[in-house]
This record gives structure tokens, C-alpha cells and sequence, in this order.
């Protein structure tokens, strides 16, 4: 740190000491990149160019200093030769500029004796200059939390990390093109709500001084892209950030990006095959295959995808019935799970004893369909079997990725759902949903029947950069203040 700090001192002794020099100029102009230099570099080779960028190294070897200059697209390297340009602007140069700095150059493009693609620097201005020093590759920055709180400095020390920032990009690009070609229309809806609602979480609190009322961060933008649906809106969707006031795991962040999408007169079963569609046309856009690859496994996004009922597949891998088993019962077994069952109806326990044993055994793209009604309030039931919903999630490589059902749209069975709600939020279900009386009243006018899709963007993007975590695909993840 004290090193740090003498560097520091000795940085704004250089400013001090220039005055007459803007080390902070206001106009800029950057007319190239410098990939666009290397890549065709004979063809530019003895002509005049002028690139900007960061030096990231700086060698002196008597009169001739040898910098490296980087910008987003590559690097390239500047020789400056006190001979040819004068021995006052060598010693500016050598006093005015550090490693860590942004400059700009100008000269010829030639190569040097070791065949190194360089500009002989005929000009130059300093464009940014740095207080504190870059930390060096091999120290400084190799615990992870510090690079994720650093991120702006890890990106610079590991710049392959920028590689999957540029991937989530284009995955977030083609999935508005397919949408988009598809008819859909992107909109956006309040991320503060008076009453938060559309999916099972905790909310995140907050309160408005100038209408002296409670907000929420919403949980998702269902109910409000619902009310699009009675507006006589067909096909909406929203991509935006949604916060869960949960726990923070390789696959959970309080704070992430959804894509949900709405289709009117269209049912579950439409919608699987729209997410095949959609999610194959995503994979083959960015990466040229169906398939992908995610840690030691091969994983194909090429439809029709495999399909499994929830309450048939706990009973291949588990051995029993529990379509019609007792609470007390689920409860016995889901202790051996060491599943917590304080304050959870039967169905949200059947849940969680799906994800325990079943989820992380489903690799390859699946859809679990037919799950227990009380997962979701917001859902249409089968119409030959109204325990069950008629809905659908996609699992890949044991993560959940998306939620997606037929929508219910009766306002008097969306009431007395919701008013169970509030009864399993009286027996400890911290995350049963609201009664939201003004979506009640928005259906009493009348929402056509149709299909809604939910779905992780971060979490797809682990899977498609084959990445460990949401903190690698997430540019500043929640973290614990210091």
C-alpha cells in the first residue's frame, strides 16, 4: 500500500509540475481500431496512421522507448526514437507518460527487426493519465472476490473475461431477433411496484417520500405484461432486471435479467415448441451448432427436446407414488433429504424434494411438465387433471431455466388463489404470493386465454459460455459491502 501511495504522490507531482499540459483532454477523435490496422497491417504498411489506447508495457532501451498500446479490439506497439524525433520530446515523453496511461499516437506502420507489427511515433498527446498503478499479472489480483469487486481492473489483468460479456451480448441480441421476427413486441413495464407479484420470493422493500407510500423491486413483470394482454396486446415481451431478496449460490443472485414473453390464444404446449425454436435458433446464431459445450458434457439445443412429467419422473428415481401421498408422509421423507418443511404446503415440499433428487440428474435439454397446481397460482390446471398445472420448466444440465404455463385468466379462480396465498403466508410460506386486487379487477374486463415464458438470462449465459457461476456472466455481481 505504501508503494501505492509513493507512486501516486510521484503521478500528481507530474501534473503539478505540467500545468501548461491538459492531462485530461475534452476532444478526441479515435478513427481506427487497431485490430483494424493489425489484421490488413501490409497493406498499411510504411503509411501514416493514428491509433488511441492504454499503454499496458514500456521498455527503454537507450534512446528508443518501445511501448505496447491496447484499446477493445488488440494492441500493437509504439517505438519512439529520440534520433528521428528530438531529444526535448524524448524526455516529455519519458517524463509525462506511465504505464496505465491512454495516449495518443501518430506515425508510419513498419516492422521491426523481430518482425513485430510497430508505429515509429511521430506524434504524440497524453489523453488520461493514471494516479494509481495497474497491478501486475501474476500478484495483486488473483483472489477472487477482489477481482469481482475490481472488476474494471480484472477485466484489464484477464482480459479473456471480456470474451464472455461480448458472447451474453450476442445470446441477448438473437433472442430480441427471433422475438422480434416472430411478431413480438418489446416493452417496458415499473420495476416499482406498489405490490410485487408474478412469481414465489421475497421482495426487496423501499418507501417513496413524495407519495409517502411502500414500494417493491419487482420479483417479475408478469401481472403488469398480463395487463397488456387485456389491453388487446397479442404478443409482448420485456427483457429488464428483477430482484429476489434471496440467498446468493452459484445460480442465484439478488439482483439478475429476465425474459419473459406473452402469446395470446396459444397454450403451454405451443410454447414448448416456440422455446425449442427459439432457444435452437439462439445456439446455432452465436455459435454456428446446436451444439455447445458445458464442462466434461455435450449439449444439444436441436429440437424437439425430451419431455418428462414431473410426478412420473420422482417416481423413477425415487421408487414411489407421490401423486397421492400423505403431508406426513412427504414430510418423513424429505427429512431424509434434509429438506426444511417448516411453514411449506405439500406441494412446495414436493418441489423441493424434486430439485433435491431429480433436477441435477437431467443433462441434456428437458421440458418437466405437469407440475403440482400450488407451485403456481398464476397457471391454468389440466383440464383432465385439475391437481396439476399446465406448465412446463426447462432443465439443462441440472439448472432450471425457464418457467412457462397457461396463463389463467378466470378473475374468480385468480382470487380464490390468491386468497389461499395469503393463507399459506399466515402458516410461514415467506414467499406466497400477494393479493393483488387491482390485477383481479384488470381480468374482471377480460384476458384472452394465453401462454407466458419466463426465463434466466444469466443463468443461460452460464451455460452457453460453459462458465461455473452467475458471477462470471453478471459484470458486477451482489457482494457484501466492506
Amino acid at each position: 500500500m505504501r508503494q501505492i501511495d509513493s507512486i501516486k504522490k510521484l503521478r500528481l507531482e507530474k501534473i503539478e509540475k505540467y500545468q501548461n499540459i491538459n492531462f485530461y483532454p475534452e476532444r478526441v477523435s479515435k478513427s481506427v481500431d487497431i485490430s483494424s490496422i493489425t489484421e490488413n497491417f501490409d497493406k498499411f504498411l510504411n503509411k501514416k496512421k493514428k491509433v488511441v489506447g492504454r499503454i499496458i508495457a514500456q521498455r527503454i532501451h537507450g534512446g528508443i522507448v518501445f511501448f505496447d498500446i491496447l484499446d477493445e479490439t488488440g494492441k500493437i506497439q509504439g517505438v519512439l526514437k529520440e534520433d528521428s524525433i528530438g531529444q526535448e520530446k524524448f524526455q516529455n515523453f519519458l517524463d509525462l507518460f506511465d504505464v496505465g496511461d491512454f495516449i495518443e499516437v501518430e506515425g508510419r506502420l513498419f516492422f521491426t527487426q523481430k518482425k513485430e507489427k510497430s508505429i515509429n511515433v511521430e506524434k504524440f498527446r497524453i489523453l488520461s493519465k493514471t494516479l494509481s498503478p495497474l497491478p501486475a499479472k501474476w500478484y495483486g489480483l488473483e483472489d477472487v472476490e477482489k477481482r469481482i469487486r475490481k472488476r474494471y481492473l480484472d477485466f484489464l489483468i484477464h482480459p479473456e473475461e471480456k470474451n464472455k460479456f461480448y458472447l451474453r451480448g450476442k445470446i441477448v441480441q438473437e433472442i430480441r431477433n427471433f422475438l422480434n421476427k416472430n411478431g413480438f413486441l418489446e416493452v417496458e413495464t415499473p420495476i416499482l411496484q406498489p405490490i410485487y407479484g408474478g412469481a414465489s420470493a421475497e421482495p426487496f422493500k423501499t418507501y417513496h417520500r413524495a407519495l409517502n407510500s411502500t414500494f417493491y423491486l419487482r420479483i417479475a413483470p408478469e401481472l403488469y405484461l398480463k395487463r397488456l394482454l387485456v389491453a388487446g396486446f397479442e404478443k409482448v415481451y420485456e427483457i429488464g432486471k428483477v430482484f429476489r431478496n434471496e440467498g446468493i449460490d452459484a445460480f442465484h443472485n439478488p439482483e439478475f435479467t429476465s425474459i419473459e414473453f406473452y402469446w395470446a390464444y396459444h397454450n403451454f404446449d405451443d410454447l414448448m415448441k416456440l422455446t425449442e425454436e427459439m432457444l435452437g435458433y439462439v445456439v446455432k446464431k452465436v455459435f454456428g451448432s446446436f451444439e455447445i459445450q458445458y464442462k466434461d458434457k455435450k449439449i444439444s439445443f436441436k429440437p424437439p427436446f425430451k419431455k418428462v412429467e414431473f410426478f412420473e419422473f420422482l417416481k423413477e428415481n425415487l421408487g414411489k407414488d407421490f401423486e397421492n401421498i400423505s403431508l406426513e408422509e412427504l414430510k418423513k421423507i424429505a427429512k431424509i433429504y434434509k429438506i426444511n418443511t417448516k411453514g411449506k404446503p405439500q406441494d412446495k415440499i414436493l418441489d423441493d424434494l424434486f430439485k433435491k433428487t431429480c433436477t441435477p440428474k437431467i443433462i441434456q435439454p428437458t421440458f418437466v411438465t405437469c407440475q403440482p397446481i400450488g407451485l403456481t397460482p398464476l397457471a391454468k390446471t389440466l383440464e383432465d387433471r385439475p391437481h396439476l398445472a399446465a406448465r412446463f420448466q426447462l432443465v439443462v444440465c441440472g439448472v432450471e431455466l425457464t418457467n412457462a404455463f397457461s396463463e389463467l385468466n378466470s378473475p374468480l379462480e385468480q382470487e380464490k388463489r390468491f386468497k389461499e396465498e395469503l393463507e399459506n403466508k399466515k402458516h410461514g410460506d415467506k414467499e406466497a404470493h400477494p393479493y393483488d386486487k387491482d390485477f383481479i379487477e384488470a381480468l374482471e374486463y377480460g384476458m384472452p386465454p394465453a401462454a407466458g415464458f419466463g426465463m434466466g438470462i444469466d443463468r443461460l449465459c452460464v451455460l452457453l459460455t460453459n462458465s461455473q457461476n452467475l458471477r462470471e456472466v453478471i459484470l458486477f455481481p451482489t457482494l457484501k459491502p466492506k
